[in-house]
């Protein structure tokens, strides 16, 4: 009989072309995605090569990072990004590539408009030069970020070189109160593990949390994964899996779905399978998390206060958490219901889907943000933003002061026109908290889009559980 096998080895054995040599084999790459970063290299370097795209149709290109998520925008909105916009649309024409940009009814953000256009299918190989690729194995399928030579070599064959990872299985248990959200889980999950407890792994998620999850919260989990220090973070394709998948517009039908389906089936890791790591991680009795640092690992309960670093027993440990305070302009020992924010972000690939604006838009309901601050909405794809619209959900938050903009990476990072100004305070939905990245000497608190919608509602991080 053959050996258990876990769900990486079973996708990674059928997309193995050639071992190299020193661990790194030639995989073949099932879907490619690019975005308007991090392509014109790879495009340029083709064409001086004198070589075309292996396959084009197995590529989508998407426009996100700098455009501008204004109401009305046009490719100019964003004067910074306009060049940039302008020759994804013209290498994308000129080599057969399927674009989603502005002027798209599908167009978002890549890791929200993959999967809600079934482009992404479980067992499947995908890459894209971004990091945050991971989301796609919430799908399973091994899914990650790489550089921009990678992009122009699987351009020009669909397929990549990697060094085989180890396996991590991240058994998390237990199950949510209510006002805690997978956000809130992945972020415990990193202040447990630390942002280097993934390196070198690839990480499979597993246990009855993770079962219990519907598919956009397996997302957000998935997404993190690389806060984590990992590249890939998967979880098994279940009945939620082909449920959500069905009758998506890239998604296999007929005939060709029951045969999709049997296969998905055999991907879950066997019983029995070996991993390298295997960790358990209780989150049956959590509370909504808030970063208070310049990692997410540096992150506490709602209800928690501010380290002090000399509670630090590890001397790196206690030189980061200063540095973390210096930058931050915290004091050790505060409570972090009395920090004041002045600005609330809900979007970014992490937390921008209907469900995520659902979850914020009951909190805020007949309620008014504080006079003092700046609230956006992003939603993560402009057809999340039609079904939030057809749902009301945009009136909710209009009504209550936030501003309701298109689909975009927006406020996630500081490469298009919503930045937080130096020294201002964001609580945002987004994945990072590091120094600058929201604007130059902005300071970002993440939490989860409900505990977003309750501190801009107080003008402070505040406890969401106390508006459910």
């Amino acid at each position: 009989m053959p050996q258990p096998a876990t769900m990486f080895e079973k996708i990674w054995d059928m997309h193995a072309i050639r071992d190299t040599g020193d661990g790194i084999y030639l995989l073949q790459v099932d879907r490619h995605i690019i975005q308007e970063m991090a392509c014109s290299q790879a495009f340029d370097g083709l064409k001086r090569a004198g070589r075309k795209i292996e396959c084009p149709g197995l590529t989508l290109g998407v426009t996100d990072h700098i455009v501008s998520t204004k109401a009305g925008r046009n490719f100019g909105s964003f004067e910074g990004g306009r060049e940039a916009l302008d020759l994804m649309s013209r290498n994308c024409l000129e080599n057969g590539i399927r674009l989603f940009d502005i002027t798209d009814p599908r167009q978002g953000i890549e890791h929200v408009v993959a999967a809600e256009q079934g482009f992404v299918l479980p067992g499947c190989t995908i890459v894209c030069a971004d990091s945050h690729t991971a989301t796609n194995g919430a799908f399973g399928t091994l899914s990650w970020g790489f550089g921009t030579s990678d992009v122009e070599h699987v351009m020009a064959t669909q397929a990549v070189l990697l060094k085989k990872p180890k396996i991590m299985n991240l058994v998390i248990e237990g199950s949510l109160s209510p006002g805690v959200f997978a956000k809130d889980v992945i972020l415990h999950v990193i202040g447990q593990g630390g942002t280097q407890l993934g390196r070198g792994y690839f990480v499979e998620y597993s246990g009855s949390l993770i079962r219990g999850l519907p598919i956009e919260a397996r997302m957000t989990i998935c997404n993190m994964s690389i806060e984590l220090g990992s590249r890939c973070g998967m979880i098994a394709p279940d009945q939620k899996t082909f449920d959500y998948l069905a009758g998506r517009p890239f998604v296999p039908a007929g005939a060709l779905w029951e045969q999709a389906v049997n296969y998905w089936r055999t991907l879950p890791s066997d019983p029995g399978a070996t991993f390298d790591k295997t960790m358990k991680i209780d989150c049956g009795h959590l509370a909504p998390q808030i970063t208070w640092g310049i990692t997410p690992a540096e992150v506490t309960g709602v209800e928690g206060r501010v380290p002090d670093p000399s509670s630090f027993s590890d001397s790196l440990q206690r030189e980061n958490a200063e540095k973390a305070l210096e930058y931050m302009d915290l004091k050790p020992g505060q409570m972090l219901s009395d920090i004041a924010i002045d600005y609330a972000f809900i979007g970014s690939c992490t937390n921008s889907r209907l469900s995520d604006l659902q979850a914020a838009a009951s909190v805020i309901k007949g309620r008014k943000v504080a006079p003092h601050v700046r609230a956006l909405v992003a939603p993560g794809s402009s057809t999340v933003k039609r079904e939030a619209e057809a749902l009301g959900l945009h009136q909710i938050f209009k009504d209550a002061g936030f501003e309701w903009r298109e689909s975009g990476c927006s406020m996630c990072l500081a490469v298009n026109d919503d930045q937080v100004p130096a020294g201002k305070r964001c609580i945002s939905s987004s994945n990072r908290n590091f120094e600058h990245r929201q604007g130059p000497n902005s300071r970002t608190h993440l939490a989860s889009p409900a505990s977003v919608a309750a501190a801009a509602l107080e003008g402070k991080i505040a406890d969401v559980r106390r508006y459910i």
